[in-house]
């Protein structure tokens, strides 16, 4: 959790600007990568079927560059997972945002779960970036926490709350709160819904690392340069 003051720089180190609207043009993808690089940003998250619009614009920057895996059901074949990310990582992506198997945690079938995240880890470079989406608004405390678990143990990187298109909502301090406890020596995103300043910092003092936005421009506009 953050110390000291957030500047703009700061905060946009901790953002992954996102477009993850299926209608979103090539030059949409494109203007969002430029904007990500502009801003400072960790990353720009975009669908794989965008990777190749986004790659050029990110490429030697300081921005690097981020898709979905599954998304955002994660009712996908693990195999189906599996090769869409080795296709995105040909594609250039060094962080996967992998929808983990939500029927799945919801049956308590946590061996599949781990199995399901543990392929994807497999395929994808120690040194890139595997985070794994809980949708934390459909499931109970005890269901969030122990797919917390089978993500650490299928060797996720960070677990993140929410696709931000699920009905049940999006991101809240109390799920990032339990996500940092559950599993504290992981990475913890927050997305889904964070468009003010007030939203970002209260995620962060929750516990989060990563916040995936797509009002990043406006947001970082509320602090000081």
């Amino acid at each position: 959790m953050p110390t000291a003051p957030l500047t703009r720089a700061g905060l946009a180190r901790l953002v992954d600007h996102t477009l993850l609207k299926p209608e979103a043009s090539a030059a949409a993808v494109r203007a969002a990568a430029a904007e990500a690089v502009r801003l400072g940003c960790a990353s720009v998250c975009v669908s794989s079927a965008r990777l190749v619009d986004a790659a050029p614009v990110v490429r030697d920057t300081g921005t690097v560059l981020c898709t979905v895996i599954g998304f955002p059901a994660g009712a996908v074949l693990t195999a189906g997972k599996v090769a869409e990310a080795r296709a995105a990582l040909a594609l250039g992506a060094t962080e996967l945002d992998m929808v983990a198997d939500l029927g799945r945690v919801v049956d308590g079938d946590l061996v599949g779960v781990q199995h399901d995240i543990a392929a994807v880890r497999a395929v994808t470079p120690a040194d890139h970036v595997l985070k794994v989406i809980l949708e934390t608004a459909a499931l109970s405390d005890e269901q969030v926490v122990l797919a917390c678990r089978a993500a650490e143990q299928a060797g996720a990187d960070f677990v993140k709350t929410s696709t931000g298109f699920h009905p049940t909502g999006g991101a809240t301090t109390e799920a990032v709160r339990l996500l940092h406890q559950s599993v504290p020596a992981l990475g913890v995103k927050a997305s889904g819904g964070i468009r003010s300043l007030a939203a970002a910092q209260a995620m962060l003092d929750a516990g989060a690392t990563r916040l995936g936005m797509s009002a990043t421009a406006a947001v970082l506009a509320e602090l000081p340069e």
